[in-house]
């Protein structure tokens, strides 16, 4: 296995509406404060799927022009989204060999604030050319 260098992503609560008028996927959770309180969330949340699409952006750049075959995670704990300033997520990986087929398995940690948000998180990717 070899490190791949981690990557780093802020979210911000304009991310959230754009990502919100993206994905139809309004639920006042991840833009009303009050709303998110009161089921008993923290505060604001981040998309669970938002958060995967940044691990999978990480990917991406660790293996420009590559397909991304596969990727799976389970999403473990929400990453909130203060009003301010926002909420930093890294990802951070492992790439093992290359496979006969031309398969490379990345193996990944998400966290925000140290904290592990995705669970199992795992990328497959196929080098094109």
């Amino acid at each position: 296995m070899r490190s791949l260098a981690p990557r780093t992503f802020t979210i911000t609560r304009a991310d959230l509406v754009a990502y919100a008028e993206a994905s139809g996927d309004h639920n006042p959770i991840h833009q009303d404060e009050a709303v998110a309180t009161s089921v008993g969330l923290p505060g604001v949340i981040a998309h669970g799927m938002y958060t995967m699409a940044l691990a999978a952006r990480a990917v991406a750049e660790w293996f420009p022009g590559s397909e991304v075959v596969s990727f799976g995670c389970k999403f473990t704990s929400p990453v909130v989204v203060p009003a301010e300033g926002g909420a930093e997520v890294e990802v951070a990986g492992e790439a093992g060999d290359r496979d006969a087929d031309g398969l490379t398995t990345v193996k990944l940690t998400v966290t925000c604030g140290g904290q592990k948000v995705l669970g199992m998180p795992k990328a497959v990717v196929r080098a094109r050319g």
